[in-house]
């Protein structure tokens, strides 16, 4: 006999565990995969982890879990090709007994993650990958094959939390190949160096972190960022441009990297430090206009799988885990309502999505993707002249500001033209309405 579960959580990320905990703590009996040695094998990189998003599945998480410094000042540097101009917030109500933001290591969060799936009960099976969705003669899912022996397992429901590539979603032609102006991959290291190091570079204390997201002259004119975060012993330093510019440019991500970790106002904050990871990851960069189906007769698509990305503010973590726990709570209701997890009753869980800030901010941006796509001058011609402009500004030379504003006036439409400048500032009114 094949074994018959409620669900079935393809993945064990933070949009598969958040899925896989909110079934099983319901009483489900779920059934969750993983293709790695365990949940966050393959996930060495460092990340962002919004509190309210997880508050909402596991409230009591700060009790145990692996979480690195809370984020108490946000940084965001425009670098030209020894400075840069940016701007930062801080605030000491970020040192609440509740903070808002964590850094946090993958490898260890997601571990963590997922011995809380396990506790709630359900079944959790790591080293297995799900090679194809069964689907019965009406295109209906109801369980999915892997590559174990006998590896064919039922379910009222799939859950693809698989990340970006959504393997499973494009052999069932449910979701076409990514466009390669639709994802980004990133070159990410962890430098492990002294934490008294850290809190002397960042102005912190305790356990308080800071964040800098960077734009500017170092992802050499492609489309991308760059980023630097505090851990507890570590700094986790990346940057990320879109396939196709890769492609289009010639230039490799480790390059970029290493030109990042040079930068003159970089270098001095990384410096001591020891290399003991490096990773690359691919992350959905296209927006609400690329966000596909994601449900069906038997399914759903959560996380990255579903490109469910802020660009705009950097965030995925919080939309992964939030639409994998919309998703567990679409089964819920409808198995309370006994109702059958078709597509016109698995439509609740779009409407969620619809109705939350996962989609709202993604159409709020809706723009953003294709506007910066085909506007390389945000990161090329910008940084430097608004880094150009910062110098004549702040160098005393006995030159008169009048002079100096005329010269940085004349700097700007001699790169971009007075229709250019007009024309930039009507894209980024669109990309940021």
């Amino acid at each position: 006999m094949v074994e018959k579960f409620d669900a079935i959580v393809v993945g064990a990320g933070p949009s598969g565990n958040s899925a896989a905990y909110t079934l099983a703590k319901a009483g489900l009996k779920v059934l969750q995969i993983e293709r790695g040695e365990y949940s966050g094998s393959k996930n060495v990189q460092g990340a962002i982890m919004y509190a309210d998003a997880l508050e909402k599945i596991i409230p009591d998480f700060r009790e145990d879990a692996p979480l690195e410094r809370h984020v108490i000042e946000q940084r965001i540097w425009l670098l030209g090709d020894d400075s840069y101009i940016g701007t930062n917030y801080r605030s000491d109500s970020f040192n609440s007994e509740k903070p808002n933001r964590y850094t946090i290591i993958r490898s260890q969060f997601d571990r963590w993650f997922n011995e809380k799936v396990r506790e709630a009960g359900a079944l959790v099976i790591c080293e297995t990958t799900v090679t194809e969705l069964l689907r019965d003669a009406n295109g209906k899912v109801y369980g999915v094959r892997t590559d174990r022996v006998n590896g064919e397992v039922h379910a009222d429901v799939v859950i693809m939390a698989d990340g970006v590539n959504a393997l499973l979603a494009r052999r069932a032609d449910f979701q076409k190949e990514l466009p390669p102006e639709n994802v980004a991959l990133a070159v990410k290291e962890i430098h492990f160096i002294d934490p008294a190091l850290i809190e002397q570079r960042f102005q912190v204390k305790d356990d308080e972190g800071v964040v800098i997201e960077i734009m500017g002259k170092v992802t050499g004119g492609m489309v991308g960022t760059a980023f630097l975060y505090t851990n507890k012993e570590s700094l986790t330093i990346g940057i990320g441009c879109l396939i196709s510019d890769f492609k289009e440019k010639g230039i490799t991500p480790y390059k970029l990297l290493e030109d990042l970790k040079n930068h003159p106002v970089i270098k001095p904050l990384i410096e001591g430090g020891e290399v003991k990871e490096y990773a690359g990851h691919l992350i959905p960069e296209g927006g609400y206009k690329a966000v596909p189906q994601c449900y069906g007769d038997g399914w759903m698509v959560v996380g990255d799988a579903a490109h469910l990305n802020n660009a705009a503010h950097r965030e995925g973590s919080n939309l992964a885990m939030t639409s994998g726990r919309f998703a567990a709570e679409t089964v819920i209701e409808l198995k309370k309502l006994g109702k059958a997890p078709v597509a016109s009753n698995l439509a609740l869980y779009k409407k969620k999505l619809d109705d939350s800030f996962v989609l709202k901010d993604l159409k709020k941006y809706r723009n953003l993707p294709g506007i910066m796509h085909m506007s390389p001058q945000f990161f090329g011609a910008y940084p430097d002249l608004l880094n150009g402009a910062a110098h004549d500004l702040f160098t005393v030379d006995g030159v008169d500001k009048k002079t100096k504003e005329n010269k940085i006036l004349k700097s700007f439409v001699k790169r971009r033209s007075v229709f250019g400048l007009m024309g930039d500032a009507f894209k980024l009114a669109r990309a940021f309405r």
